[in-house]
């Protein structure tokens, strides 16, 4: 069973999304929150597998609760549910640590299936976002090979683990690594790939890395 937190301002969406998907036999919502702020209080409380996190909301938006709630719980699963296909605010949301970003217009079977991929370490991308997240993402020439020259081995160990969709303490028992360390590679990779986020990073990893490993 996938337990879910709803995080949604909008009371009429968020209460009817909640009963949609609680029609899907894997899926149970434990709570839900109107707010940023509640819905860190709530994930220290409950512990839930996956958040759906709306972007705007008062008290304190999506973007500032996904990155709190992912650095005092690294391993946690976010869904971004948004009516915004704003650059912006999916850099943002990605960048603190989200692992996919869909838009609310998405029917609730689509989004069921979103939520089983993310919690199973996949990222997941509404097809009209992908294009603007590979629009970051360098293609595979032999010119630019030398990324991954300049990539330790210890480096291009976690950047397979994150293109299988670990998280970072998965990726630390993998490489009996702490999470600090694991960090600081990931924030190198990002460096010397010059990459953005962490998605940009897996989604490259999946499409280009075996071709040139």
């Amino acid at each position: 069973m996938i337990r879910l937190l709803v995080v949604d301002d909008q009371d009429i969406f968020r209460q009817g999304l909640a009963t949609l998907l609680a029609t899907e036999v894997d899926l149970k919502v434990v709570a839900q929150a109107s707010n940023g702020r509640s819905a860190i209080a709530l994930t220290e409380q409950l512990q839930p597998d996956v958040i759906l996190m709306d972007i705007q909301m008062p008290i304190c938006d999506g973007v500032t609760a996904t990155r709190e709630i992912c650095q005092r719980y690294p391993w946690m699963r976010i869904l971004v549910l948004t009516t915004f296909d704003d650059d912006e605010y999916i850099g943002q949301s990605l960048q603190a640590g989200a692992k996919g970003y869909l838009l609310k217009r998405k029917s609730s079977e689509e989004m069921a299936v979103a939520i089983r991929a993310v919690n199973r370490g996949y990222a997941q991308l509404s097809p009209e976002i992908a294009p603007k997240v590979f629009a970051q993402i360098k293609p595979v020439h032999s010119e630019n090979t030398k990324y991954l020259d300049t990539l330790s081995p210890r480096e291009l160990e976690v950047l397979q683990l994150v293109g299988q969709g670990k998280n970072n303490r998965e990726i630390a028992n993998t490489l009996h690594l702490s999470i600090g360390t694991v960090k600081n590679h990931i924030t190198q990779i990002l460096s010397k790939l010059e990459m953005r986020d962490r998605i940009a990073v897996a989604l490259w990893a999946q499409e280009n890395l075996r071709a040139v490993l």
